[in-house]
């Protein structure tokens, strides 16, 4: 069975330095910047998942392994991998994946890697039980556990259950963060595009205060009209 060695091995063959240099600035590597320190190989999102198609039967050891690579593509690929595991999976196989993902959560350290996963494995695994850890990462000061607990809620999202969206958008409505800004924002535009008056009982409390990045976000498939009385302060 093909080990970590020999999958690294083969996605480093990917790498192309134009890309590579592009995905510095795109993701924001630069001192102080929010990716500070990310290294990048140069390899886009459709050859990841294609690599993670081909290798869907390599132990969980070694996606772990890539897990906690320097490269944000060999993460990438880690959890990517991880998610159609947990799709996958067996219950016995997703308690696994979960304990794996959350012991190594700061590896998951940019916006892609969070949003292409936290919802599938960190939503998956809490649809059915307690959500207090989503609540114990909406307070952290770590800006990637804030938006894997946000994000993870999109699966509550798509099967009409909004409660810990709300919630957890209660606690992170005056965050700091503009990848904050957006992820809020973008899940509460999900919640009203299943059901608007929802949406709208939170943005009438919040909307005059709220970062403006986040009513963007919330308000970006309003009509026009509507989308501009909440950004004059009129609605």
């Amino acid at each position: 069975m093909i080990g970590a060695a020999a999958i690294r091995q083969e996605i480093r063959a990917l790498g192309d330095s134009a890309i590579a240099e592009h995905s510095q600035r795109f993701f924001k590597t630069g001192k102080g910047e929010y990716g500070e320190g990310d290294r990048f190989l140069g390899i886009r999102v459709p050859v990841i998942r294609k690599q993670v198609r081909k290798h869907r039967e390599a132990p969980l050891k070694a996606i772990d392994k890539l897990l906690q690579s320097p490269w944000h593509e060999e993460r990438l690929f880690a959890v990517l991998s991880m998610a159609d595991r947990f799709r996958r999976g067996d219950k016995e196989s997703r308690r696994e994946i979960f304990d794996t993902y959350i012991e190594h959560r700061h590896y998951v350290n940019n916006w892609d890697l969070v949003d292409g996963s936290s919802h599938i494995i960190v939503g998956g695994w809490l649809e059915s039980r307690n959500r207090k850890l989503l609540y114990q990462f909406a307070r952290s000061k770590d800006l990637w556990e804030r938006r894997i607990a946000i994000i993870s809620t999109y699966q509550f999202i798509r099967n009409r259950d909004f409660d810990d969206t709300l919630a957890i958008a209660e606690i992170l409505v005056n965050d700091e963060e503009d990848l904050i800004h957006k992820a809020t924002g973008w899940m509460l535009r999900e919640v009203g595009n299943r059901h608007l008056r929802t949406e709208e009982q939170f943005l009438k409390r919040h909307y005059k205060t709220m970062p403006r990045t986040m009513l963007r976000y919330a308000i970006e498939k309003f009509p026009e009209n509507k989308r501009q009385a909440y950004l004059k302060g009129r609605a």
